[in-house]
């Protein structure tokens, strides 16, 4: 049985990585900052569908968090053979509304906890001829909008440049590049998201399905809808003076409240 880890685990689109995992058998590590939730999640996907669930508590906002989890991925004895790194918030306002800190701390968790946990799994993965790393990123990574929007253009920038210097290593490695997705983000950072069409939310379970075909597939970036890809071919033909515009209207609009 191959093993995965899943940081942000307990909510949104890394619960569904979790379940979708285990019901394929894998055996997993649970990374979150809330013990409780680690906790029941582990439970019930052991008792669900008979796999070892691992909890490691972790905030990838801090560098002793970040360390833990590196740790974990560098043991060789227990091998992970799929890391997810899904961790991830936004902050609510635009540029200088939001604080330094609050910029600052997603910068961690976007950027740097990505390229070191990345940079940890794939050395011990390279050394066994095999692995797999799907960098959860967005939609926003190709329009001009903010730190957030920035921060997930580095994690598709950064796993496609990877993942050609890995390549013929049997490692492979994805940005996975959802739209809206119905989870616990929005609501956390504030937003309100009453305004938003119908359309344009995905189901977390159908997207993470998707996306290990993508994976499987040996893709570097999965937009895995229709709806999203169409979307992201305009955005591609649109010039970016434009695009800036829009995209400045579209957050005042959809983004939040």
């Amino acid at each position: 049985m191959t093993t995965a880890l899943i940081t942000g685990s307990t909510a949104g689109i890394g619960a569904a990585f979790a379940r979708r995992l285990a019901a394929q058998g894998h055996n997993l590590v649970l990374v979150a900052r809330d013990t409780k939730r680690l906790g029941e999640q582990a439970t019930e996907l052991h008792d669900r569908h008979g796999i070892e669930a691992e909890v490691l508590t972790a905030d990838l906002s801090t560098d002793e968090g970040i360390a833990a989890v590196e740790q974990r991925l560098g043991d060789r004895t227990h091998p992970v053979d799929l890391l997810v790194n899904n961790a991830g918030f936004g902050n609510k306002g635009r540029y200088l509304e939001v604080s330094m800190a609050d910029e600052l701390t997603m910068l961690k968790v976007h950027v740097e906890a990505v390229l070191r946990l990345t940079s940890a799994a794939t050395a011990s993965m390279r050394s066994r001829g095999r692995g797999g790393v799907v960098n959860v990123a967005s939609v926003a990574a190709f329009v001009p909008r903010g730190t957030y929007g920035a921060s997930k253009a580095w994690v598709v920038q950064f796993t496609q440049g990877a993942a050609k210097d890995l390549a013929g290593s049997g490692v492979r490695l994805m940005a996975l590049c959802p739209g809206f997705v119905r989870t616990e983000f929005h609501e956390r950072a504030g937003m309100g998201t009453d305004n938003i069409p119908n359309w344009m939310w995905l189901d977390a379970d159908k997207l993470v399905a998707a996306a290990l075909d993508d994976l499987g597939r040996g893709k570097t970036v999965s937009i895995p809808d229709p709806r999203y890809k169409a979307l992201m071919g305009v955005v591609k033909l649109t010039p970016r003076g434009l695009l800036g515009g829009v995209s400045s209207r579209t957050g005042r609009k959809y983004g939040p409240q």
